[in-house]
């Protein structure tokens, strides 16, 4: 169902107990479709995942650049696995040989990698390749960064078991999840304008708060889960999408 047809279901204001974050619970071991004792990669995995990458790239017909490498991190390379996990498929570049302006080739890329996942869906043992150019130069702040390419880790994952602040991380979703539903109220009351205004504050808000998260606490910080949280729920994607119906909607002329 078009959750924009029925607004009393999503302003139903959601409560911080009811937000599930039961799914970051560490495992006692990396994936075992995956992963062996001794912490190697599948190799038919590893030979899929770099040709999956390698074709990718050749795609964006960019031969004057060379991949420096090709990781697979997140928490399929680390012990916070789960059904809602995907495999983050990471190529890595030096920016700075595509071009000197690193805002513009940043954005060609991220435009580049979103267009390709929202194209493919891809199944490694029922989980989802989601493919990603980093910059050589950019901080990575995974505890889990395994390269496929040279077949070594190269940052080697430790199960710990993480201080999980469950309160505060289904606070702060819940927070996120009340004001993504305010901006669907405002589309609703027909305030379009103001609804791409806000959709696009909020976005930025959410991605600020998961980098800072993730330089200070990394990946089990109460940002990066709860953002994690708006995500598995969709509730990242409903944003998107209202903010393009109601660009589109403003744009439009005798539209009710």
């Amino acid at each position: 169902m078009d959750s924009t047809k029925d607004p009393k279901g999503i302003l139903e204001e959601i409560e911080p107990e009811s937000v599930d974050v039961s799914s970051f619970e560490v495992q006692d071991i990396l994936h075992p479709e995956f992963w062996d004792e001794a912490g190697n990669l599948n190799e038919e995995i590893a030979n899929k995942l770099y040709e999956i990458a390698k074709e990718f790239f050749q795609g964006l017909e960019l031969d004057w650049v060379e991949i420096v490498d090709v990781t697979m991190t997140g928490s399929l390379a680390n012990f916070n696995w789960s059904e809602y996990s995907d495999i983050d498929l990471h190529v890595i570049v030096d920016y700075t040989q595509v071009d000197d302006k690193q805002d513009l080739v940043q954005d060609f890329f991220r435009t580049a990698s979103s267009l390709w996942n929202r194209n493919h869906k891809i199944l490694i043992k029922g989980f989802e390749v989601e493919v990603y150019v980093q910059d050589s130069n950019e901080p990575h702040y995974s505890t889990g960064v395994f390269s496929i390419r040279n077949n070594k880790w190269n940052t080697e994952p430790s199960r710990e078991e993480n201080i999980i602040d469950e309160k505060n991380i289904k606070k702060k979703a819940a927070a996120f999840m009340n004001d993504i539903d305010a901006v669907y109220e405002l589309f609703e009351e027909g305030h379009y304008e103001e609804v791409v205004e806000q959709a696009e504050k909020l976005k930025e808000r959410i991605r600020k708060l998961r980098q800072s998260g993730l330089e200070d606490k990394g990946a089990f910080s109460v940002e990066n889960l709860a953002f994690k949280i708006l995500r598995r729920t969709d509730y990242l994607r409903r944003l998107s999408s209202v903010k393009t119906m109601a660009y589109d909607k403003s744009m439009s002329i005798n539209e009710e």
